[in-house]
């Protein structure tokens, strides 16, 4: 590998052929400021908050997007970039709804942080009065436009990351802003909800649409017996909202800040994904041996179905007829577990904790109803538990481990790796292996691991050669899906996760400042929590779990059968890619 050698601030730094200024300058561990870049994400040089000066160099330069040179001179903060850093922020500031104390983002704010480290004066330049319109017409998304400050990053994160582009810049000059075509409300457009753009913001114009108020008055409601799961990649995130290291695992202390919340019980979403790999094995495992639509795909990130029903149709017959774990444990809870213990399901409230914004669309889903009640009452994400708790003034990190209720405390590790891309190809590969062939001789199948967006193995199970596929990011969905269409690719079971990296991932999850996403592999790190986890249970595979037997026995008769398929199985809905539609 070529290697060049420059200077940044009189330290001398080497760094590959074809970086550029700003990783040369983290490779001398000095931090330059950014608004619109992300790495993989957005690399524009628009904000100009990166700016620096280069001996030699006319004029100011921007870090992000300027290569890296031999023998070149950089300096960051020099009065010149100092002051333009300032003014930049100043200027953005003008523009932008400084409604800090109620924001969502306080204290988690990148233009904020900024504005304080460089001393900018709100006030300096006059503001014309905002009273552009906020669009709330989703049921996981908020947008407002008088926070937004032009930097892109949710723009590319739609176009590049997940090739949905159903948002980009609307109008010239200071009119400018970032909606749909036509200026069309979001929810009638083809958006899938995966929140990558709410992740991608460094302000507070995107956020989650929240329902802690709705958890807040069930719990207050004598009426309701409120129960709270937690899905699987929960246990890995959840600890970064209150100053954990980056892929912590929190598991038992995440139970007893829910508990302490006030909710009736707390189980482990693990369960029904264990649930969801018994079904859906024994789906496969139909298909392939009795002629069926191949190949499979899998059906529980609702964003990638989403995406199926806007972007191909045709493709739905080959989805997995599985509902989600989240849709599972709703219709497990307001089923079997209300029957058992004698509860009248409107008397149940059903909250999920969950890493992903889609679920927000997905308990609103008229095909996952069953009879007069939603599996689910409310999504909350990642973000909006990390609110509530210190909403309810409880120290998280002082709190004792405790475990989750009975009688849905125990699951595998195969459920727990669910929150990993590759989590749920590699989970039914260890149950579709003992079904076909008595035994599980390898427990990791590595080839599905790993944060690259597409992946592609060959297994031998019970004498069938099983090709397999796995995606996350839907750009790369795009990609691999194209292939088949094409006859370039063949396959006979597909796992897609909307979001890179899957639900570790997932638009729901904390925000990162770019000085962490744009030099720190969250994906990998927080992914490892959960493949740890997974290798110190004794339970390893979805099938073995004890609460599979309890289901079954008492209930759901067999994978498959009559009341398996009228509450664990659902159908899906061809839908327009225009707001016409």
């Amino acid at each position: 590998m070529e290697m060049i050698h420059l200077k940044i601030n009189g330290i001398p730094v080497e760094v590959p052929a074809g970086s550029t200024v700003l990783e040369a300058a983290k490779a001398a561990n000095v931090d330059i400021p950014t608004l619109c870049y992300l790495k993989d994400v957005n690399c524009i040089g628009a904000c100009r908050i990166c700016v620096v000066e280069i001996t030699g160099a006319r004029g100011l330069v921007a870090a992000c997007t300027h290569p890296a040179a031999e023998g070149m001179e950089v300096f960051t903060n020099t009065p010149k970039v100092r002051k333009s850093r300032k003014t930049t922020l100043e200027l953005l500031l003008s523009n932008h709804k400084k409604k800090c104390l109620s924001c969502v983002r306080a204290n988690n704010c990148e233009l904020q942080k900024l504005s304080v480290a460089y001393g900018a004066d709100e006030d300096r330049f006059q503001a014309e009065e905002m009273d552009k319109p906020i669009d709330d017409s989703t049921p996981f998304l908020v947008r407002d436009n008088n926070k937004c400050i032009q930097c892109m990053r949710c723009v590319a994160a739609c176009k590049n990351v997940q090739s949905v582009s159903v948002i980009g810049n609307i109008r010239r000059g200071f009119n400018v802003h970032v909606g749909s075509a036509f200026d069309a409300p979001l929810a009638s457009t083809a958006c899938v909800g995966c929140g990558q753009c709410i992740v991608s913001c460094p302000v507070g114009a995107l956020t989650e649409k929240s329902s802690e108020k709705k958890v807040w008055d069930a719990i207050a409601d004598p009426e309701k017996k409120v129960i709270f799961f937690t899905a699987p990649s929960i246990r890995a995130t959840l600890g970064e909202e209150f100053g954990n290291p980056i892929g912590t695992n929190v598991e038992g202390k995440m139970v007893a800040a829910i508990r302490r919340l006030g909710p009736d019980q707390v189980f482990n979403m693990d369960v029904t994904a264990d649930l969801t790999i018994v079904e859906e094995a024994n789906e496969l495992i139909e298909r392939i041996t009795k002629g069926g639509t191949l190949p499979m795909f899998t059906s529980c990130c609702p964003g990638w179905v989403k995406f199926c029903e806007h972007y191909y149709p045709d493709f739905l017959p080959h989805l997995s007829s599985c509902k989600s774990p989240q849709q599972m444990f709703g219709a497990v809870l307001k089923s079997y577990y209300a029957q058992k213990n004698n509860i009248d399901p409107k008397n149940l409230f059903v909250v999920s904790v969950i890493p992903c914004t889609a679920k927000k669309f997905e308990v609103t889903r008229e095909e996952q109803r069953n009879g007069d009640f939603d599996d689910v009452d409310v999504a909350l994400t990642t973000r909006e538990l990390g609110r509530m708790i210190r909403e309810a003034g409880i120290d998280f990190n002082s709190l004792p481990d405790e475990k989750f209720d009975d009688p849905f405390e125990v699951a595998s590790g195969a459920g727990a790796i669910f929150g990993a891309t590759g989590g749920v190809m590699e989970a039914a590969l260890r149950t579709a292996a003992v079904k076909l062939d008595g035994k599980c001789e390898a427990l990791e199948f590595t080839e599905v691991r790993g944060t690259k967006g597409i992946k592609e193995a060959s297994y031998t199970v019970g004498g069938v050669n099983v090709k397999v596929a796995v995606a996350s990011g839907l750009a790369n969905a795009r990609e691999l899906i194209d292939g088949i269409i094409k006859g370039e690719k063949d396959y006979q079971f597909v796992e897609i996760m909307a979001c890179p990296g899957g639900c570790i991932n997932g638009g729901g999850q904390p925000v990162q400042s770019d000085s962490v996403r744009n030099f720190v592999d969250l994906k990998a790190i927080r992914a490892k929590a959960l493949y740890d986890a997974d290798s110190s249970m004794e339970l390893r595979m979805s099938h073995e779990s004890p609460v599979m037997d309890l289901l079954y026995n008492e209930f759901f008769e067999a994978p498959g059968a009559h009341n398996a398929h009228k509450y664990l199985h659902t159908t899906y809905v061809p839908r327009g890619k225009y707001p016409e539609n």
